[in-house]
């Protein structure tokens, strides 16, 4: 299972290390290599808030997730993108950007490459802080049948029963974030994070309301893609309702975005790495196919349904990333810090789990009675 689901990948690792080693030496591969580790510890929750939304679609559509939405994510973000944001806030034309980001130069260095997207960084970091943040405040103020920090979880459930509260919490966060630390930058923060804020209202919004007006499709429960199946905690295969149709390209729209919001940190601080924008590029597109392959790997073996709580720590990662975001238009965190954190949520939701799972075996039961269940027992 493992070697069909990561082949492509270490393959592609192996192929991407021989070719930096190849052209740029030792320290090349070195760079790249950093940059792959970069790349999945800053996106690991990613994985998993992908293979949520992946498991509601198609196979059809998780096919064109897994091949076209990993060009887009590999080429797209992580070389396109960049170059099109310093095109647009320096007011350069295409060519000149290009000639920009292929003489390099240090990021402290006025007018190169670097030094132009580190410019735009507080308007990457308002967009996608509040993408990140609404989603994380849509999710962790809704009732749910488990909670995992039931201490806090279960409050803000009840207090989320007032609609809209997750963007009024967010807009009224942007507001506080541009006044205290954007500086001369406040308006274009705000403008930003507003922007962020539209994006994940209209992509969600779409995509909820195509699913309310029936463009859904029952799985057949014997469909020989398992990807396109989730399982039960015993093993067994769960009859899922999955999006087809302009539901489901609404659903691939809201990951695109969603993936671009995880990548701009990685992007900006890769600079602190390297100046060579082919090497960034291949270092995070290696590791963003890591992180496709590992939502593939989630959604095949079940692990979302047998480890309830990985959701929760996943979103509690991604508000933690959006807060970050935001402070980060004023101070500098390393990109180690911001990593580490989402790893560790992670990690502290998958050892709740095993405890959770454990304690239900023990007990005789096939099923999680227990609506509430607190972290800290």
């Amino acid at each position: 299972m493992v070697l069909r689901t990561f082949g492509w990948s270490f393959g592609l690792t192996l192929l991407a290390l021989a070719g930096a080693l190849w052209l740029g030496g030792p320290e090349a591969l070195l760079i790249v290599a950093i940059l792959i580790v970069l790349e999945v510890s800053l996106s690991f929750d990613n994985a998993v808030i992908n293979a949520t939304v992946l498991v509601r679609m198609s196979p059809l559509w998780q096919k064109i997730f897994l091949t076209i939405g990993i060009a887009i994510a590999v080429f797209g973000m992580r070389l396109v993108f960049p170059l099109l944001l310093v095109g647009i806030t320096a007011s350069l034309n295409p060519v000149e950007v290009i000639q920009l980001a292929l003489e390099g130069g240090p990021v402290d260095q006025e007018g190169t490459y670097a030094f132009l997207l580190e410019e735009a960084y507080p308007s990457i970091a308002a967009f996608g802080g509040m993408f990140l943040l609404i989603l994380f405040l849509e999710f962790i103020l809704e009732e749910r049948e488990h909670t995992w920090l039931t201490w806090i979880e279960r409050p803000l459930a009840r207090i989320g029963k007032l609609d809209q509260l997750a963007v009024v919490l967010a807009i009224g966060l942007l507001v506080i974030a541009a006044e205290t630390w954007a500086g001369d930058n406040a308006q274009t923060v705000l403008v930003s994070g507003l922007l962020g804020a539209v994006t994940y209202i209209a992509v969600n919004g779409l995509g909820q309301l195509f699913e309310s007006q029936g463009i859904l499709a029952h799985q057949d429960e014997d469909a020989p893609d398992p990807v396109a199946k989730g399982s039960s905690s015993n093993g067994g295969p769960t009859p899922l309702v999955v999006a087809t149709g302009k539901a489901a390209f609404f659903l691939f729209l809201y990951l695109e975005v969603l993936d671009a919001s995880f990548s701009f940190d990685g992007v900006i601080g890769a600079f602190a790495i390297s100046q060579d924008i082919f090497i960034i590029a291949t270092g995070l597109g290696v590791g963003a196919l890591y992180i496709r392959s590992l939502t593939v790997y989630l959604v095949r073996q079940g692990t979302l349904d047998d480890y309830v709580y990985l959701e929760h720590g996943a979103h509690w990662a991604i508000g933690a990333l959006a807060v970050l975001l935001l402070v980060t238009i004023e101070y500098h965190i390393p990109e180690l810090v911001t990593g580490l954190i989402g790893v560790g949520f992670i990690v502290a939701a998958f050892i709740s789990s095993v405890v959770r799972n454990r304690r239900l075996r023990a007990g005789g039961d096939t099923e999680d009675t227990h609506v509430h269940v607190d972290a800290r027992a």
